[in-house]
């Protein structure tokens, strides 16, 4: 009890073992099963942690999501002509690659192919309906990855599996897969390394053979090192489809741990989510998720070892709204302050009370605090609770230091039994970072 007595005596909080969730059972052994090693692209993917998706086509035109043309029941013979008004006049693959780096994302997931089976590469005869045969007359997807490979950023192409445009797909389902086949091997062999393929829409015919083998041998053949994602749809949330699937999906939910115990292969997480309520542009959508509701969302995935991708949606013309990047600029500057606890660090059985958890490196330990308050006059402060011990259960490291990364300031602490308490300080006045990170050495 003396890590208790410690903390009380700091007269800060009452602190009690019956405080924490679990505590250190000696003496219990249970049989685990070994967790498979991760191949070298899918340990590449898990360090990156956040990425920017970009749901972006002819549907911008409209600005009411992407998939207006399905749900407001527009003739397809009338929303292709939106293909003759589509000049991207705006959209700058360099600037959009400087925007994820600002925001400490590490790859961009681009909608090469959306529903409506617009692409935004050439598609070299397969198809007049991409962006090269419109009034943009260019390769957009050769202007991201140049943007990309010149910012650092990891490039991913979102490739659609349904298809709205191509009569095929509902006719003769055979032929349809081979187009699609196709149309994903130029991805594969026109611009060099990609690092990974994003696709969605088998969730559309859960019963259909779609030739999944045939599409990622193609896959393997070309781009070995590029992570293979098949997204299952909001009702089967981490899932995993295919035994060439290298990363599962949450959809639009936050990401539950992964049991890889008994795995014939290691498998990653992604959680995709909207930075508004469409994955496309919507004009009309004003509610925008700020800040803090990222850095919380990101914090949430990087918990259980997921990465988090977050989608941004482009105006008509390609630039990303103000508002958005602004809001994911903010979000690199907390990231820039302790970048190794976002992505070095691992998930941790070591455990927290409340929102609070930790990740580790060989190195470190880093503990991330929730609602914490701010140190100030009562007339000014708004909430100035949550101050005080935060204990983590289960820390059998040994200690020598706990300091709070974003000020270097140390905190006290008191190491027992597997139990770890730190006088957890409130924010200083002027100060409110939503999450704090402290370093254990």
């Amino acid at each position: 009890m003396l890590a208790l007595q410690y903390l009380c005596e700091l007269n800060t909080w009452r602190f009690t073992y019956s405080s924490l969730p679990l505590l250190i059972r000696r003496g219990q052994r249970s049989f685990r099963m070994a967790v498979p090693i991760p191949a070298p692209r899918i340990a590449r993917f898990e360090k990156m942690g956040y990425g920017m998706f970009i749901h972006w086509g002819l549907y911008a035109q409209l600005g009411q999501g992407e998939w207006v043309q399905h749900l407001r029941k527009i003739p397809m013979d009338e929303y292709a002509k939106l293909k003759d008004t589509f000049t991207a006049e705006g959209f700058d693959g360099r600037k959009i690659a400087a925007t994820a780096k600002a925001a400490g994302m590490q790859y961009i997931t681009l909608t090469s192919r959306h529903h409506d089976g617009f692409s935004l590469y050439d598609t070299k005869g397969l198809s007049d309906h991409d962006a090269p045969h419109s009034p943009a007359g260019r390769d957009l997807v050769a202007e991201l990855i140049e943007g990309c490979r010149a910012e650092g950023i990891s490039p991913h192409f979102y490739h659609t599996t349904l298809d709205w445009y191509q009569p095929n797909f509902e006719d003769d389902f055979e032929a349809y897969l081979d187009y699609l086949q196709q149309s994903v091997e130029i991805l594969c062999t026109s611009y060099g390394d990609i690092g990974g393929l994003w696709f969605d829409g088998n969730w559309s015919k859960p019963n259909a053979d779609w030739r999944e083998d045939r599409l990622y041998s193609m896959i393997r053949k070309h781009q070995p090192e590029a992570v293979i994602i098949n997204n299952t749809g909001l009702s089967a949330l981490g899932a995993v489809s295919h035994p060439e699937i290298d990363s599962v999906t949450f959809e639009q939910g936050r990401p539950s741990a992964m049991d890889r115990e008994g795995m014939e292969k290691y498998v990653a997480a992604e959680m995709c989510q909207t930075i508004n309520r469409h994955w496309g542009i919507g004009t009309e959508d004003f509610n925008y998720t700020s800040p803090p509701g990222i850095i919380e969302n990101l914090c949430a995935c990087r918990k259980v070892g997921a990465n988090y991708l977050l989608n941004v949606g482009p105006k008509a013309t390609g630039e990303i709204p103000e508002y958005e990047s602004a809001a994911l600029r903010r979000v690199g500057e907390w990231i820039a302050t302790h970048p190794e606890a976002i992505y070095d660090a691992k998930p941790s059985m070591i455990e927290g009370t409340g929102a609070d958890f930790a990740l580790e490196t060989d190195d470190c330990v880093y503990l991330f605090i929730h609602n914490l308050g701010g140190v100030g006059d009562a007339h000014v402060t708004v909430g100035g609770g949550g101050v005080g011990p935060r204990g983590f259960a289960r820390f059998d490291r040994p200690v020598a230091g706990v300091r709070w990364i974003d000020n270097d300031e140390e905190l006290r602490f008191a190491h027992e039994g597997g139990l770890l308490c730190i006088d957890a300080t409130g924010y200083p006045y002027g100060v409110d970072r939503v999450v704090r990170v402290a370093e254990v050495k």
